[in-house]
């Protein structure tokens, strides 16, 4: 009897052990999925986006934003905005030149691009320019940056300007590609020459249905063209412009697209609470910021940018580009990256 229950005492030891085995096997078999499911969701918000530096996302007032981060963090902030149809890619050289100067560089994508998104499905797509430039403030707000230097082209540069109109102690120093870029909605209602009235197809297209659906459905083809016609005398090659398309995927894109452009020619109004950032807008205030504007082939008779100098009282100069079109950054990244070191040695 006695031997009997030595042995059922030895087999409940076992079970009992056996048991523990397994729930320390469940344990680190959940442990293991943990680390691994959360690996991947940092690598998701947070990878290299080559030598653009850290692809990252941060909620920043309407937005989620997606932006990329470079350089050393005690370096001078620099934030370059790019423009439509492009992206952030069109500073894949710009970045390396200031990083290797030790600026530590932000590259967001604006909203309707990349991986920017809007927090509530039920914000309105607004492209207008004061809404654009309110996000860039609350994306430096987020990322509790006081003060930077501001480069862009395009849209980049009207929305850099608006910033450096409406809150000029947020900007350390602005490089404008085609200088004072503000949107005069009365101006625009005045009919211009039929040769100026030409570059403005797109936006006139952009003003029927047809011109939203086809772009909707021709979005890549659509975005090449303006490429081509932007910047005739640069070669870029299918994977360069393939890095950038990519960013017209983000579900916002067109509806954003379209009313800006219907917004500039008010055929679509914009949302009232930047009615008073607008009326300051509409007033064409200066510039009093330390700012370098460039002007290339693009800007044709106004790339020696005498139509816009008045605007600019503070510390100034301007730059031609000869054989470059409207992709400075990505068509000639030194002397855009040269701009953005000389305004910050303004003083």
């Amino acid at each position: 009897m006695k031997k009997l229950a030595d042995n059922q005492l030895i087999k409940k030891i076992i079970m009992k052990t056996i048991a523990k085995i397994k729930n320390s096997i469940t344990n680190a078999v959940l442990l293991i999925a943990f680390l691994l499911v959360n690996a991947s969701a940092i690598a998701q918000t947070e990878k290299q986006d080559g030598s653009l530096g850290t692809l990252k996302q941060i909620n920043a007032g309407l937005l989620n934003v997606g932006y990329t981060e470079a350089g050393p963090s005690n370096g001078t902030p620099v934030i370059l905005l790019h423009g439509w149809p492009y992206d952030i890619h069109s500073y894949n050289e710009v970045v390396p030149i200031l990083v290797s100067k030790g600026y530590h560089v932000f590259t967001p994508y604006l909203r309707g691009s990349g991986t920017t998104t809007f927090l509530s499905k039920d914000t309105f797509r607004n492209g207008q320019q004061a809404a654009l430039a309110t996000d860039i403030i609350a994306f430096m707000d987020a990322l509790k940056i006081d003060k930077a230097v501001v480069g862009g082209f395009d849209w980049g540069a009207r929305t850099a300007v608006v910033m450096a109109a409406l809150w000029p102690e947020r900007i350390k120093g602005l490089v404008s590609v085609s200088g004072y870029l503000v949107v005069n909605l009365e101006a625009n209602l005045k009919p211009l020459p039929p040769k100026a009235e030409l570059g403005w197809w797109y936006q006139y297209y952009f003003a029927t249905e047809r011109g939203k659906l086809g772009y909707s459905q021709n979005t890549y083809e659509f975005n090449k063209q303006i490429w081509q016609i932007a910047s005739p005398l640069w070669n870029f090659d299918k994977a360069t412009y393939d890095q950038t398309a990519q960013s017209f995927n983000n579900s916002d894109h067109v509806a954003i697209v379209i009313h800006n452009y219907r917004w500039r020619q008010s055929l679509e109004a914009g949302e009232s609470k930047y009615d008073a950032l607008e009326k300051r807008l509409a007033a064409r205030p200066e510039i009093k910021v330390p700012t370098i504007t460039i002007g290339s082939d693009f800007d044709g008779a106004f790339a020696d940018g005498k139509a816009y100098a008045n605007k600019f009282t503070g510390k100034y100069a301007h730059r031609i580009l000869k054989g470059i079109g409207h992709n400075v950054p990505q068509e000639d990244p030194k002397s855009f990256a040269q701009a953005i070191i000389e305004v910050d040695g303004m003083k």
